[in-house]
């Protein structure tokens, strides 16, 4: 099985260095490596080499360090989006692609919605979706450049990988994330727990995932917005009523934006 360590960089990104422990010799694949300094040092002081980078989206804080971090690797391969605007991609990558990196199958699934050009990364063998910043714990992205339907059918694509299939977006966002499922759903007692074993592991300063597609389900109202618990509170805040599941994703994410 993969090991992923998060690299902090910026005020709350992780960049995921993923190792094979059955095969040191093979490198670290990166995701999302928005700044190349964190990333340099995490590999001098583990004594390791970087093998490839995985992007999800073209985000800055994403991309920024990607191409100083491939000249210091005999320009190692970076893998993205083929639509992606950032022009560093070597290996542009569809929707339905299968790649391999240190002996385990990617599969590539787009995901528009926060950005056009998002995708994702999940690893049916080792149980592991990298997802940038499309799903948080507790939350989603915002939709900068797509639509709430879009990012529903995202939703769905998530919720239809196993349960017990481990997340892990790019920030460490979710106290945040939990005080607004916690407002969605008030009476919900797995939002409770999580809160509580999460702001314990912040006051430790340790991260708070990888989270689980079994938790997203329970805790995350952008996952639950079939729920007519989170519903009828989307009606009672907005005074809307929505008729679909991307229409509550939309006052959702309108609710959460200035939340």
């Amino acid at each position: 099985m993969l090991n992923l360590t998060p690299i902090p960089a910026f005020n709350d990104n992780y960049i995921w260095a993923i190792c094979d422990p059955e095969n040191p010799d093979a490198g670290v694949v990166v995701v999302d490596p928005g700044i190349a300094e964190a990333v340099k040092q995490w590999l001098d002081e583990h004594q390791k080499t970087l093998s490839a980078i995985l992007i999800t989206h073209h985000h800055q804080d994403h991309t920024g360090g990607a191409l100083e971090l491939q000249q210091q690797n005999d320009y190692c391969p970076i893998y993205g989006p083929a639509n992606s605007p950032f022009e560093g991609i070597t290996q542009p990558l569809t929707d339905g692609d299968l790649i391999y990196v240190l002996n385990s199958g990617f599969e590539v699934k787009t995901i528009p919605g926060h950005t056009l050009d998002h995708i994702s990364y999940f690893s049916p063998t080792d149980h592991l979706l990298l997802c940038g910043d499309t799903l948080f714990m507790a939350g989603c992205g915002r939709l900068f450049e797509g639509t709430a339907e879009q990012m529903q059918a995202a939703m769905d694509y998530f919720a239809s990988l196993p349960d017990d299939t481990s997340v892990y977006p790019a920030h460490e966002y979710t106290l945040s994330n939990l005080a607004f499922a916690h407002a969605v759903e008030p009476e919900n007692n797995d939002i409770r727990i999580m809160t509580e074993k999460c702001r314990s592991l912040r006051e430790q300063n340790l991260p708070t995932l990888p989270s689980r597609i079994g938790i997203e389900k329970a805790i995350n109202p952008f996952m639950r917005t079939a729920e007519m618990s989170v519903i009828h509170t989307v009606y009672g805040h907005t005074g809307e009523h929505p008729e679909t599941p991307a229409e509550t994703l939309a006052l959702l994410r309108e609710w959460k934006n200035n939340f």
